[in-house]
């Protein structure tokens, strides 16, 4: 069974051979492989040539993070949002893994906000200006969810962090309104694109989960534990709507210990693998700092879970 073929089984909720793994960003590439991404700052502005070499450089470290952490997919995260990167990834790949694309800011979410006070002004006493700038993000996602899928994206990650670990980031009412019919324009577009639709936001979203799960997007990550999300009980609301990726806790692979991180992992593996519908992943990313070692231990973890159920060794 192939990477991408685990990646499509798994979310039409048939378990595969073993349950999907990947991040959707790994920058522990020094570390990993003594090679660097280009500086995020220096694609803005560069030449063609110049940002032909850059992107062929992320491709090197993308081969062999997919080689070494046996991923079954890849979200092209450098150049962001970009679907000339997503091509290259693409032609290297083909049918192998999945391969995804960045729709960024497609909707109102904390990571939009730039002034709190004139949006919250607004929010109070001029909803037209925020259903435009909703309209606009809409339009500028679905031209850009349309070039992806023809530079090869087999799948649309979402990123709208739109939740603090306290609840969302206005009441479930307000967010009916402002957030939910859009979210699920920028999904439905991706659909009739023929792509898979991922939506990614941190916190804790059960006060309005239901109105994510309406939006019918193929699968949610991070299923923030930090913020309360038990992926078990998650698992019971959505089974058979929309699948699941991510809930390793991210601050035990920062910080440890060892056996609380192989506890998270294989409470995520144990609860949310069973009847397909899940990918295994961090409940964030690997980002810088994050001690290498440590997200090894959890791929020991998941090793071990996929032996155990398989009786044949992933070597990772």
């Amino acid at each position: 069974m192939t990477g991408r073929e685990r990646f499509y089984i798994t979310l039409k909720f048939v378990e595969p051979d073993r349950p999907p793994h990947f991040e959707s960003m790994f920058e522990l590439e020094r570390e990993a492989f003594g090679l660097s991404f280009p500086d995020r700052n220096s694609w803005a502005g560069c030449t063609s040539k110049e940002k032909k070499n850059k992107i062929a450089a992320c491709c090197e470290i993308y081969e062999r993070i997919v080689e070494r952490f046996h991923w079954d997919a890849l979200l092209v995260y450098w150049p962001w949002s970009d679907p000339e990167g997503v091509a290259a990834v693409k032609k290297i790949f083909g049918d192998r893994i999945a391969i995804g694309g960045i729709i960024g800011g497609a909707v109102h979410a904390i990571d939009t906000i730039q002034d709190w006070m004139v949006f919250a002004r607004n929010l109070f006493e001029n909803r037209k200006l925020i259903h435009r700038e909703a309209e606009r993000r809409f339009l500028v996602a679905s031209d850009l969810i349309g070039r992806m899928v023809d530079a090869g994206a087999d799948f649309l990650f979402i990123p709208s962090d739109v939740a603090f670990n306290g609840g969302p980031f206005v009441s479930p009412v307000d967010f009916k309104e402002i957030v939910t019919p859009y979210l699920s324009r920028v999904i439905d577009e991706v659909k009739k694109n023929n792509a898979i639709a991922i939506f990614h936001s941190d916190g804790n979203l059960m006060p309005v989960l239901d109105q994510i799960v309406e939006c019918r997007p193929h699968a949610l990550m991070s299923i923030d534990p930090m913020a309360g999300m038990d992926i078990a009980e998650v698992k019971k609301l959505t089974y058979g709507k929309m699948s699941l990726m991510g809930n390793v806790q991210c601050s035990l692979l920062q910080d440890g210990p060892k056996e609380a991180i192989r506890a998270s992992a294989l409470y995520c593996l144990e609860h949310a693998s069973p009847g397909g519908g899940y990918i295994f992943s961090t409940s964030n990313t690997i980002f810088p700092g994050m001690p290498l070692k440590n997200y090894e231990y959890m791929l020991a973890a998941y090793q071990e879970f996929c032996a155990g159920r398989s009786g044949k060794r992933i070597d990772l």
